[in-house]
């Protein structure tokens, strides 16, 4: 070990991919031509590689055809499906910009993220869950009931020409899915390859917005080189060959699905299967066992949600081996039980962000179980990372302090936000996450939660992750998240948000009772309280700021831990 610092860089052995996305597909669906590719069973769908890349092709032919420019940004507002997965290698072979916009998002989220990123064209789906997305696309652009397709000129979204909607109804002013699939003409196939060489790897393909707590959200600007090295690597730390099948039950729209679910599976040649439209723990279980999935991802209340599914027990998934669990902290109680009851032997941690395209540490199948159920593993291949206090020095292994990571894997920005992008990424390419972690003298990193998370009490700090993951060993609790609320003689308190096991029941003092005398008096949790479920995004990440003004205001705390 050279240094007792918290830095570590990542190996450098295995070279980074210098290719686009649609140079590296191509190779790929020639190499493995008659494997397959994507399976979608709610939809029929089961396309070889030479099947998918003839799809591909012919949609990225004819999104130029229609008027389409390398750089314009597209936009793609849908649940899990065929088509998305179509959409996002198509638009990379064309040079367009993927815009991934959240399924929840609703009209004034809509309207802000098309005119942040200046989208030319949109592709929706007609509706998801509660979400009628034409008739919200429609009050924002009432032009649309009378405009020929391709030829929108709304007031509210003037950069927006484009509506093409997917499925086989039509609207007379939209373009439809179905038709862009239909075998390119000779000349149009010709401009694609002419706009293929054209294309570098560092080129912009993807803008994520990021769901922020606070402030509009933020569109992190990723390069082909970003997400398609990210996709590799993650691969590899799986162990993913042309042999695995990968289960995808989370949302494509962001980094989850598109990067560690199907840039992992192209990278390798494995196969993308999706379980359905969204997370659904039967259909997940179904899924897994009637394809003889290899692998499996979610977040950890996915996890929760199949390993405590009344059917569980009646499923075949002794096909699995590995997976990954990620997108919020990782109970080591819930690993515990992915490995034992779930054959995931090799199931693997990853951390990272949106804006690094995402992953920046995985665990390895090699890793002890003990290191890959309590860390989030080793830095990835061509990133470093240090860990630094208030002050921005390099604190010693073993200490805490705020994550800042370097590398390929940093996005190129904020999409027109110059002033964000800076307060960001430093002037030294080290891009400031937020997270607090600690690194060990083996390199191993562990999050201890997020910077604005932690509770201080009466000037003790509390890292809430660290009574999660005690709590989460007690048997009655299901799923428990602590927060901070304010308090005027500590300033803060902790409370502990907690689902218990379905039969069981609890009192608040049994819970408090439990932690007593196992964690420090500070530590203990003033507050418990029972809850349903958790507040979360799509991607099942908690939002502990609306845990927090719901149990500030159910205590009748006035002041409310700021977000």
């Amino acid at each position: 070990m050279e240094t007792a610092e918290s830095i570590v860089r990542g190996a450098t052995d295995v070279p980074l991919i210098e290719s686009t996305i649609g140079g590296f597909f191509d190779q790929v669906a020639s190499r493995w031509p008659e494997r397959e590719a994507l399976v979608v069973p709610h939809q029929g769908v089961r396309w070889s590689y030479r099947e998918f890349a003839a799809n591909v092709d012919a949609l990225a032919a004819n999104l130029l055809q229609s008027g389409l420019r390398p750089g314009d940004r597209i936009g793609i507002w849908s649940q899990n499906c065929s088509e998305w997965v179509l959409t996002q290698f198509a638009t990379a072979k064309a040079g367009l910009v993927l815009v991934n916009i959240n399924p929840a998002y609703r009209r004034h989220e809509l309207e802000y993220v098309l005119n942040k990123v200046g989208c030319v064209a949109l592709i929706l789906a007609p509706c998801f869950k509660s979400s009628d997305y034409l008739e919200i696309l429609s009050s924002l652009a009432p032009e649309l009931d009378s405009c020929a397709p391709g030829l929108l000129n709304a007031a509210r979204l003037p950069q927006l020409k484009m509506v093409i909607r997917l499925g086989t109804e039509k609207s007379a002013s939209m373009g439809n899915f179905p038709d862009l699939l239909r075998p390119a003409s000779a000349a149009a196939l010709a401009e694609l390859a002419r706009v293929a060489v054209t294309l570098t790897a560092h080129d912009p393909i993807n803008i994520q917005f990021t769901s922020g707590t606070t402030g509009a959200p933020k569109g992190a600007t990723l390069t082909h080189r970003n997400i398609l090295n990210n996709g590799f690597f993650i691969g590899e730390a799986m162990r993913l060959t042309e042999h695995d099948r990968l289960c995808i039950p989370v949302p494509l729209y962001h980094c989850f699905g598109m990067v560690l679910g199907n840039l992992a599976c192209l990278t390798h040649g494995a196969t993308m299967v999706f379980p359905g439209e969204g997370f659904d723990a039967i259909g997940v279980l179904e899924t897994v066992q009637a394809e003889r999935c290899t692998a499996l991802h979610g977040v950890p209340t996915m996890f929760i949600a199949i390993l405590d599914h009344p059917q569980f027990s009646a499923f075949d998934l002794g096909s699995l081996r590995t997976g990954i669990m990620a997108g919020s902290p990782c109970p080591v109680e819930v690993m515990k039980r992915v490995i034992e009851q779930m054959h995931m032997a090799q199931v693997t941690i990853a951390y990272g962000m949106t804006e690094t395209s995402p992953v920046s540490f995985q665990s390895s199948c090699d890793d002890p179980v003990d290191r890959r159920v309590s860390t989030v593993g080793s830095i990835q291949p061509h990133v470093e990372c240090k860990v630094v206090d208030a002050g921005g020095s390099i604190v010693a292994r073993g200490e805490k302090g705020e994550l800042l990571v370097r590398g390929y894997s940093v996005m190129q920005g904020y999409w027109g936000d110059p002033e964000r992008t800076v307060e960001a990424v430093d002037s030294g390419g080290w891009m400031h996450t937020g997270d607090l972690g600690v690194i060990d003298a083996e390199g191993y990193c562990n999050i201890v939660g997020r910077a604005k998370d932690m509770v201080i009490r009466g000037g003790e700090n509390i890292y809430p992750r660290e009574v999660e993951e005690f709590l989460y060993s007690h048997p009655k609790i299901q799923d428990v998240q602590c927060i901070g609320v304010p308090d005027p003689k500590y300033g803060e308190e902790l409370c502990a948000c907690v689902i218990l096991r379905p039969g069981m029941t609890a009192t608040e003092d049994e819970i408090r009772d439990f932690c007593r005398g196992e964690i420090a008096h500070y530590k203990v949790p003033r507050y418990v309280r029972f809850m349903e479920s958790l507040p979360m995004t799509v991607t099942g990440k908690i939002q502990k700021f609306i845990l927090r003004r719901k149990i500030a205001e159910e205590l009748g705390l006035s002041e409310e831990k700021t977000a």
